[in-house]
């Protein structure tokens, strides 16, 4: 590919061009065996296979398309999440791949990505997958108390769970993730810690843990009076005590539900966090790139037809890009930094931001240390409603996108 990638639509696009070429692509397979009774990401029943090829056949359409806009671009990460994208049989998601290194600048050390939930991929089928380029897996476990997955919806057990973290290995997966959920229905502050006791054991490499959140159109969200969820002093202990039994068994907390060994971070989450550049290919994905942000519709026989299914684009002002900087980088313990803020805006972080900060300071939910500015364990756990009074997004695409190509 030799054409040059389109021009920067803003400020903010220019200066993040001139910082990095890096990119990250993002890969949506939205094909699950059920829906959970919690998920609003798009996602469709198990289709049969020659529907999944049809999806591919489009993915690797608007790859190919896409690619000329990123001739000086180095992909660095690849990610591919759902819905369940170890559905697709090996030989697809190896074609999506293929198409990736073979139209786009990959880099050596890339790391390669595959959502999995368990009893859905064989040894086989992963012995394929590593050879063929993926380096990574993020496993949906959420619990290992079989009772509490079947208060989600799941249709896996905890056994499941462990064959299926057991064959990834086994066939050479050195990069693994598991998600962990608090908060789910039937729950208790004893059954959560001991789901991370029984992870640990197992020694994945990176750990999400996330608080259950009743999105709205979800069955939860229509039965939400009914649900016995743990209470907020429950909900509490879990989040403080689970970070302190991470903490020890070497799991560092990077973000507000993160925690990774040494070196095993999420380079393709921490792209959203970082405010840096990604593509999202397939239904429902969004982009960031190249000044603009982007997202498709859910249109799925559009996408099979070759229709442009962009719903939405925009090319944030110069405050929105800062708003949602504070926004997403507040969510690293790293917190931000004044100088790579005044790098990027051309602007004083302190002249900004700094008064509005100061009460929250006060309250022992910020702490601000030389050059650094980061909420402190008290303020992660209360994050959401200090941001959203900090903060104000009075337009454009919502900056909780990001999130849904994770």
């Amino acid at each position: 590919m030799t054409c040059m990638p389109n021009g920067p639509k803003s400020v903010f696009g220019a200066e993040r061009l001139a910082k990095s070429t890096a990119l990250g692509l993002y890969l949506h397979i939205p094909f699950c065996r059920s829906k959970c009774l919690y998920c609003d990401f798009c996602s469709f029943p198990h289709p049969k296979e020659d529907v999944m090829e049809a999806y591919v056949l489009a993915l690797c359409r608007d790859l190919e398309a896409r690619a000329k806009d990123c001739a000086e671009y180095t992909v660095d990460t690849v990610y591919f999440g759902g819905g369940t994208p170890s559905l697709l049989p090996p030989r697809l998601l190896l074609r999506v791949l293929e198409t990736v290194f073979r139209c786009y600048r990959v880099a050596k050390d890339a790391e390669i990505t595959l959502e999995c939930n368990p009893a859905t991929a064989s040894r086989d089928a992963f012995v394929s997958l590593r050879r063929g380029g993926f380096n990574r897996l993020s496993i949906g476990l959420q619990s290992t108390q079989d009772g509490e997955l079947r208060a989600l919806g799941r249709i896996h057990t905890f056994a499941d769970f462990t064959r299926t973290f057991g064959d990834a290995r086994a066939a050479g997966f050195e990069n693994v993730s598991a998600d962990l959920m608090s908060g789910i229905p039937l729950q208790t502050v004893e059954s959560y810690l001991q789901s991370i006791e029984r992870l640990i054991t197992l020694a994945p490499e990176h750990i999400s843990a996330y608080g259950l959140i009743v999105e709205e159109g979800t069955p939860f969200h229509r039965m939400r009076d009914r649900l016995a969820i743990p209470d907020e002093e429950a909900a509490r202990e879990m989040y403080f005590r689970g970070i302190e039994m991470l903490r020890a068994h070497g799991y560092a907390q990077y973000e507000i539900s993160n925690f990774a060994r040494p070196g095993y971070e999420s380079r393709h989450n921490l792209k959203y966090w970082d405010c840096n550049e990604y593509l999202g290919f397939g239904v429902a994905a969004y982009s960031d790139f190249g000044g603009d942000r982007f997202g498709n519709s859910r249109d799925f026989e559009a996408y099979l037809r070759g229709e442009s299914i962009e719903c939405e684009r925009e090319t944030p002002t110069l405050d929105v890009r800062m708003n949602e900087y504070v926004m997403l980088r507040m969510r690293l313990c790293a917190g931000i930094s004044s100088a790579d803020f005044a790098t990027r805006f051309g602007r004083s972080f302190e002249a900004l931001f700094g008064c509005r900060m100061t009460p929250y300071e006060r309250h022992g939910l910020i702490r601000r240390s030389g050059d650094t500015t980061a909420f402190t364990p008290e303020g992660f756990y209360l994050s959401n409603a200090v941001l959203s009074e900090l903060l104000d997004f009075s337009d454009g695409i919502s900056n909780t996108e990001t999130e849904k190509n994770s």
